[in-house]
């Protein structure tokens, strides 16, 4: 029988709440292969357990499994009927070697772990009595330190599965069992990765994108589109929510002094997505800010526009450089999206001296030129609404 046996490591020190985080990843993991007939998803002891036919699309399986949030790793099995009075080593013995007959090595190891005690034998026999039988049978040399091949054995109550490869998943949290996000997502490189972490850590994200439409062209909103979708893989349905923010900024212009512009629309556009957040019930927005990497992210500047907030504003990125956003942006696959050229409400009229250090009350000043309540009502209704599922 051919399976893929997926671990985890967050969810294991959950005591008593384990079951709910465990029962919310089998769900995301049939959401994720829910295109594959034939797939059965179940809880083994401290594992999960994906059963496939024989027709299966291995390389699919492993490339969903791959973005599962709550996934540390997994491998493509082959299981061993067991019992508690007999283990079958000799049944074990004969199943590695049929599995990895034809796999090209000169030396291996085997390395067993056994999950249930009752077993009458332990690892350490398992390992001899298979190793001995794969080293007799197909002539390879044993070696514990550099092996070409290493094969696992893990010994359940009634099965054992072997397997020789552990392929990395995403690691944290299920997605769903911690809550809903609003992310903004400019298309630029670094929120599409802080929204990325915040799925990872148990949040469905809704996205929010502020478009400068109808001042510059919808190329912003095809890349939002595009990250959106990628992101969805890894929490299989998203909504986008596309502010046209053109006109709210040409009425900053022409009503504020242009030292404070940038703030000015940060703040503008967090008073909107909090509308959309409590709309959709986020507890939270997220943003993809990082510690001084721009004008409008000094450390002053960044408590005058939080306070613009009226629910958390969370930075997952605050201490990130621009190298270690930009590796993880490769590593997810949204770099490439978020370097294609586009016209970003948030570089349009960007003043030549944009100030460092505003304070509240100087930005309160600057705000009671403004009719905020207005503007803030015309981004939410002018806002654009798309939905997105993985698989599609």
């Amino acid at each position: 029988m051919r399976c893929a046996i997926v671990h985890y490591h967050e969810l294991g020190l959950k005591g008593r709440n384990r079951g709910f985080f465990e029962q919310q990843l089998i769900r995301n993991i049939r959401l994720a292969l829910n295109d594959v007939e034939g797939i059965k998803v179940e809880r083994l002891h401290q594992r999960v357990r994906v059963l496939f036919p024989p027709h299966a699309k291995l390389d699919l399986i492993r490339d969903r499994l791959r973005c599962v949030c709550g996934v540390a790793y997994f491998s493509m099995a082959r299981a061993v009927p067991l019992t508690l009075t007999n283990p079958y080593l000799d049944k074990l013995g004969e199943a590695a070697v049929e599995e990895f007959r034809a796999q090209p090595f000169s030396t291996f190891r085997i390395t067993a772990k056994r999950a249930d005690k009752r077993l009458p034998v332990t690892s350490m026999d398992v390992e001899r009595a298979v190793g001995a039988f794969v080293r007799q049978t197909l002539g390879k040399e044993v070696s514990l330190k550099n092996p070409d091949l290493t094969i696992h054995i893990e010994l359940l109550t009634d099965q054992a599965y072997l397997f020789s490869e552990k392929i990395s998943g995403p690691g944290g949290m299920p997605v769903g069992v911690s809550g809903r996000v609003a992310c903004l997502l400019s298309g630029g490189i670094d929120s599409p990765v802080a929204a990325y972490r915040m799925i990872k850590r148990g949040c469905r994200a809704v996205f929010v994108h502020f478009s400068g439409r109808p001042l510059v062209s919808r190329a912003s909103e095809e890349k939002a589109r595009d990250l959106a979708k990628l992101l969805t893989t890894y929490q299989y349905r998203s909504r986008l929510y596309i502010v046209p923010f053109g006109e709210i900024q040409r009425e900053i212009i022409f009503h504020t002094p242009a030292p404070f512009r940038v703030v000015l629309y940060r703040r503008m556009m967090l008073r909107i997505a909090e509308h959309l957040a409590s709309r959709e019930r986020c507890w939270a927005v997220v943003t993809g800010e990082s510690l001084g990497q721009v004008a409008s992210q000094t450390p002053d500047n960044l408590c005058v526009i939080e306070q613009a907030a009226t629910r958390p504003l969370l930075r997952p990125l605050i201490g990130m450089d621009k190298i270690e956003i930009t590796e993880e942006a490769k590593r997810l696959g949204t770099y490439e999206i978020s370097i294609e050229p586009d016209q970003d409400c948030c570089k349009l009229f960007i003043p030549p001296h944009p100030n460092l250090r505003t304070n509240r009350e100087a930005m309160e000043r600057v705000e009671a030129a403004l009719d905020l309540g207005p503007l803030v009502q015309k981004g939410v209704e002018k806002a654009e609404v798309e939905e997105f599922r993985f698989p599609d």
